[in-house]
């Protein structure tokens, strides 16, 4: 149900920060540690000795210690020492290709020799000092696709999220979807309309007037394996809308990395980067804390619907104009799927 040779967000530092974290990635229970020099190693979660999990031990001049038997682990997986015993012809278990960038830890759970850094999604506002960024994590029961669903049709905000960023024009918009090679483009523009609670705060946020009409865009882009990336912004009416000069306009990126843990959960990695006011670590406060009650309706939408489909897996969902983007996405999944499984199969 989800590629393995792709890189996935696996955690960010902090939750590495002096102990190591064990996490299941698409079916793999990995623990994740900072190694010698503190570089970041992935290995499987599993001591040689007796099976107990590794995350559940500690880290000491680089390497894991088993917190069962103190046997101690380097990081490409192959047993050092042991107090009082003879460990070293211990068979290896499995490391884990695994990057550091832009603010996340990635790991890579397919073929090791396919594993190449440079494909790793690039984050232009990661590494730009006039963006700032502030986001979280939510762990959430449902299969990463209902997500990718989710995210790629955003008509569901006018009802679940109708306290904060929901309206009816987003009903009345039409939607554009378009396929530009593996990345999926669903675009969404509203024009002299009021806006919404949470854009009311964002144009306050930025200094602008908040009760005039503006003109909103949702621009969203899918990119394999599962992640999303959205423009949304509003910039007062009549100054030029998506295009606008800053000085008129709010805009942002949410940014959505959604990893496989199981195929009936999955880890969600949201936030949101702005290009205004990135000093402001008051602001990032104010829309990391909406951004979260957001996402927090719609995980528990997400995982109610999981629990209707498995309820009745005979039951066929049917498909809309809105779902387009989805659908597309969805597509593109399924082939790199196919592609593994070739690679797999091939004499």
């Amino acid at each position: 149900m989800f590629p393995k040779n792709a890189w996935y967000v696996a955690c960010t530092p902090d939750e590495i920060e002096g102990k190591p974290l064990g996490r299941q990635i698409c079916g793999e229970k990995i623990v994740f540690y900072r190694g010698q020099g503190g570089k970041v190693a992935a290995v499987e979660d599993f001591c040689p000795h007796r099976g107990a999990p590794l995350s559940l031990g500690f880290v000491r001049d680089g390497n894991l210690v088993c917190g069962y038997h103190g046997l101690e682990m380097g990081c490409e997986g192959k047993a050092i020492s042991m107090p009082g015993q003879r460990v070293r012809g211990f068979p290896c278990i499995r490391s884990y290709p695994v990057e550091e960038r832009y603010g996340f830890i990635w790991v890579w759970t397919g073929d090791k020799e396919a594993a190449d850094p440079a494909t790793i999604h690039h984050l232009e506002w990661a590494e730009n000092p006039e963006w700032a960024y502030g986001g979280g994590l939510y762990h959430i029961n449902c299969d990463y696709r209902l997500m990718v669903d989710n995210l790629m049709d955003l008509t569901h905000e006018t009802y679940v999220h109708a306290s904060s960023i929901g309206q009816k024009e987003i009903d009345e918009a039409p939607v554009t979807t378009k396929v530009e090679g593996e990345q999926v483009v669903t675009s969404r523009f509203m024009e002299n309309i009021m806006p919404p609670p949470f854009w009311q705060a964002a144009l306050r946020g930025n200094g602008l007037a908040d009760n005039v009409p503006v003109d909103r865009w949702q621009i969203c882009r899918f990119n394999a394996p599962s992640h999303v990336m959205i423009e949304v912004g509003v910039a007062h009416a009549g100054k030029g809308g998506y295009h606008a000069p800053a000085e008129h306009k709010a805009s942002s990126i949410v940014v959505d990395f959604i990893t496989p843990e199981t195929e009936t959960s999955h880890w969600y990695f949201w936030g949101m980067a702005r290009n205004f006011k990135p000093q402001d670590a008051e602001l990032t406060n104010t829309i990391r804390e909406g951004q979260g009650k957001i996402f927090g309706e719609d995980r528990e939408m997400l995982e109610l619907q999981q629990q209707n489909i498995l309820r009745h897996p005979e039951r066929k969902l049917l498909m809309l104009n809105i779902d387009a983007g989805g659908v597309q996405s969805r597509r593109i999944i399924d082939q790199w799927l196919s592609k593994e499984q070739m690679k797999e199969f091939a004499p």
